[in-house]
């Protein structure tokens, strides 16, 4: 109820009964006594009064624009302290307060909806009218066929009583006529029978219509003015929830824990709240609670269970086609396969295997278990994201143009190839090599009368195999150097092989020819030998006689590599990104990783994303090989870039990539498989020794940790050092790297017991304290025959020496002679063997 009587409100209000009818009769409101009831309007009047004589006129009973809702709830809540036995429970009292802000739209928000109701509003008063002068038109409408259908009825009744009339007055006329007047008479009345029947049938037709169409109509108008009353309070109700969404991100609290309204009473919260049973109102009277119905809501949706033990169809065996990669590890395949890794595991067993449901398996294997597994296995070539970089850029022959040669100067060691290069560039390279001999990959352009042409000069050392590769890989054409004094060696039958291999035409150049004891034709017997056929043979290889002395043919030398190149036709096409093959890598001290690269298609601008392996960088500055700044290296051109992450392996090729990301990505991806593939081999490598070493005595096993100036340099030392090896010793490189040595290395060798060998590198400050505290041994080279034969020196210190006596020779003394000079002398006769001095 709304009404409530004086005293209850003057309780509510905290104010005397009197006082409060005093203030009700200044208003204007009748009430008897305390006990007469007060509606709500009585109460809204006495507010107006109250406000009008504390001073407030109309124009400050403008609504609030803001309310603030606030509540404080206390109560306690049971915390337990301690464990097991000694635990204690205490009451902890609790407040919380709830403050909730409604904001009142603002002006403009009301303004707008005004206008929408407004023109809600002329739009329905608009349809009404309408509806309104459709209706008066279908009532006139109505009227006339209502008089058009009267006075046709009053027509027929007339013409039917006219005829009843002259009926009787022609009764003495002969039965013929009397037959055709009824005849006639017959026919008028159903004429006008038609006529009436018609008239009846349109009007009740085009009643029917009219109704329909008045139906229709209202029932348009109906949905045209829901439409845009639901329009109205949806614009409404998306600004109220705007506005409340705001308020909300602006005063949202923590939600606090559930606590009792009371402090006296201290018990344990209840669920459905704290409202006790039969609580009067604010007004003392009792309301009563009605329960809600009954909702299905905690109910779950009733499915049929499925059958665990019931019959299940058989099914056939299915027949998976596995799509295998170059690597796939265990638990990959078992993806691919829907099955358990451990039954690949124990299949690999039965083949004599011992796997990991992590490891990798070779695409052989995979295949071969796939299959034992009565599975079909499809074998997929799988790109790197690297090689699916570099065919996007793939070269065209359009738009290609000419570029120079890229000449690779072979041969053996101290046939004189560096000397040769430094003559026709006119510096002195040899000078600055350690030993005379060349012990790095140089890469250099030369600029002649003829043209353009771009120099790798290889080292000729036996241990500089893979360099010598790897300039073979990334020439066209190959200068074999041979000494006219020497003849062919060892080395120089290895160039001929990598040229053969790497499919690049062979140019002979017969170096020292100025020296005594020169035999051209030998050199050209021996080297047709090895399937080098001079033209002067009926071959096509030329033979240029030179001096890197005198320098005698050399414009003979370089007019036979110009014409080389211009039967070979050598293009590449320029406005395109960069590609090319890194020739020698280091690391600098001051610098960081240095590369040496030779672009081969396209140009290399400072500031482009290299990649090159595992390794990726933009290329902040760019040398050529006088140390001078250059913006741009087109094809054939060798450059020396800084900027790169690390060290690139030496050989690898390089591209220009225009997507940062996609760089790190596929450098990320290279590095992940090259340590997938050095695991592999580790593990193939240890069960190997497992099994080799059963029943055989133990290795000697000597750790090496090799650090070098450059990446050709290491893989030398590596490959020299490693096959020093025998039955007795096993030598292992636990580590090779490019650059000083640090503290970390020292740590590492001093963990391995390792012996560290610097080529061309030294040891800083803080490595060598770890070396000279814990005594480890250091070897310094700069000639890589030292390092070898110091390391087999080592080698042989290790396993110690052994003495044996062999026979090669018997002889029988015939007779002694006597010497005041050389004392006994004795005469033998060789029986067996031979007997040196």
């Amino acid at each position: 109820m709304s009404e409530v009587t004086v005293k209850q409100l003057a309780e509510v209000l905290g104010v005397s009964v009197e006082q409060l009818m005093e203030q009700l009769k200044s208003a204007d409101i009748a009430v008897a006594n305390e006990d007469a009831t007060i509606s709500n309007e009585d109460k809204r009047q006495l507010l107006a009064f109250l406000r009008s004589s504390h001073g407030k006129d109309k124009k400050d009973q403008s609504p609030r624009k803001k309310i603030v809702l606030k509540r404080k709830t206390t109560g306690t809540l049971k915390v337990s302290s301690g464990t097991g036995v000694r635990s204690k429970t205490k009451m902890v009292n609790i407040e919380v307060r709830k403050k909730r802000t409604i904001n009142r739209p603002d002006k403009a928000t009301l303004d707008e909806i005004e206008k929408d109701r407004l023109e809600a509003q002329k739009a329905l008063d608009e349809r009404k009218k309408q509806l309104a002068r459709e209706q008066q038109e279908r009532e006139a409408k109505e009227r006339a066929e209502k008089e058009a259908a009267q006075k046709a009825e009053a027509l027929a009744k007339q013409e039917a009583e006219a005829q009843a009339a002259e009926q009787k007055k022609d009764e003495t006329v002969d039965e013929v006529e009397i037959d055709e007047v009824s005849e006639e008479q017959e026919e008028q009345i159903e004429e006008t029978s038609e006529e009436i029947a018609e008239v009846v049938v349109e009007k009740t037709t085009e009643e029917i219509a009219a109704e329909e169409q008045i139906v229709a109509k209202a029932k348009a108008d109906q949905a045209i003015e829901e439409q845009v009353q639901r329009q109205v309070m949806a614009a409404v109700e998306k600004r109220k929830k705007e506005k409340q969404r705001k308020e909300v991100n602006k005063n949202t609290l923590a939600k606090p824990s559930r606590p009792n309204n009371t402090t006296d009473n201290k018990q344990p919260y209840k669920k459905g709240g704290n409202k006790k049973p039969n609580q009067n109102n604010k007004y003392g009277r009792k309301q009563l609670h009605v329960k809600g119905g009954r909702g299905n809501r905690n109910l779950k949706p009733d499915f049929k269970q499925p059958e665990k033990h019931g019959f299940k169809k058989p099914v056939a065996d299915q027949v998976k086609t596995v799509k295998i990669k170059e690597s796939i590890t265990v638990s990959e395949l078992a993806k691919a396969l829907a099955i358990k890794a451990g039954d690949i595991i124990k299949e690999l067993m039965g083949m004599g295997m011992m796997v990991t449901i992590n490891q990798i398996l070779d695409q052989d294997t995979a295949v071969l278990v796939v299959e034992e597994l009565g599975h079909k296995a499809e074998i997929v070539e799988s790109k790197t994201l690297a090689e699916e970089l570099g065919s996007e850029s793939e070269i065209t022959d359009e738009n290609a143009e000419t570029r120079p040669p890229v000449v690779t100067v072979m041969g053996h060691v101290d046939h004189g190839k560096t000397s040769l290069l430094d003559y026709i560039r006119n510096t002195k390279v040899t000078d600055k090599e350690a030993g005379g001999i060349t012990q790095h990959i140089g890469a250099y352009h030369v600029k002649t009368d003829k043209g353009v042409v771009s120099f790798i000069d290889t080292p000729g050392h036996a241990a500089f195999t893979a360099m010598r590769q790897r300039g073979a890989k990334a020439t066209d054409i190959v200068i074999l150097v041979v000494a006219a004094n020497d003849g062919v060696m060892p080395q120089t039958i290895e160039a001929v092989t990598h040229s053969k291999a790497a499919d690049v035409p062979i140019i002979v150049a017969i170096n020292k020819i100025d020296l005594d004891g020169a035999d051209i034709e030998k050199i050209k017997l021996e080297l047709s030998n090895h399937d080098v056929i001079a033209e002067s043979y009926g071959g096509d290889v030329q033979f240029i006689p030179v001096s890197a002395k005198t320098g005698q043919g050399i414009d003979e030398l370089l007019e036979a590599i110009l014409l080389q190149a211009e039967v070979m036709e050598l293009k590449a096409p320029v406005d395109t990104p960069a590609k090319g093959i890194v020739v020698e890598s280091s690391l600098d001290k001051g610098r960081g990783p240095v590369a040496t690269v030779l672009v081969k298609s396209g140009t290399l601008k400072k500031g482009d994303m290299v990649l090159s392996g595992e390794q990726f960088g933009r290329a902040r500055r760019m040398l050529n090989e006088l140390g001078e700044e250059v913006s741009t290296a087109g094809p054939s051109i060798p450059v020396v870039i800084q900027g790169l992450s690390g060290v690139p392996v030496a050989g690898e090729e390089f591209l220009v990539v225009k997507n940062e990301k996609r760089a790190k990505s596929a450098a990320a991806e290279r590095k992940a498989i090259e340590r997938d593939m050095r695991l592999k081999a580790q593990q193939a490598a240890k069960l190997e020794n497992l099994m080799a070493s059963m029943g055989k005595k133990e290795k000697l096993v000597v750790n090496l940790l090799i650090k070098a100036d450059v990446q050709g340099s290491v893989e030398a030392l590596k490959e020299s050092l490693t096959s020093l090896g025998n039955d007795d010793v096993e030598i292992r490189a636990i580590y090779t790297g490019v650059g000083g040595i640090t503290n970390a290395d020292a740590q590492l060798a001093l963990s391995a017991r390792a012996i560290i060998i610097g080529f061309n590198v030294r040891a800083d400050k803080a490595a060598r304290e770890v070396i000279k505290q814990n005594d480890l041994d250091l070897h310094y080279f700069s000639i890589i025959y030292e390092a070898i034969d110091n390391i087999k020196a080592a080698i042989t210190g290790f396993l110690g020496t052994e003495t044996k006596d062999v026979i090669i020779g018997m002889a029988e003394v015939k007779d002694v002679f006597r010497s005041s000079q050389f004392g006994s002398i004795a005469g033998c006769i060789v029986l067996e063997g031979s007997v040196k001095r």
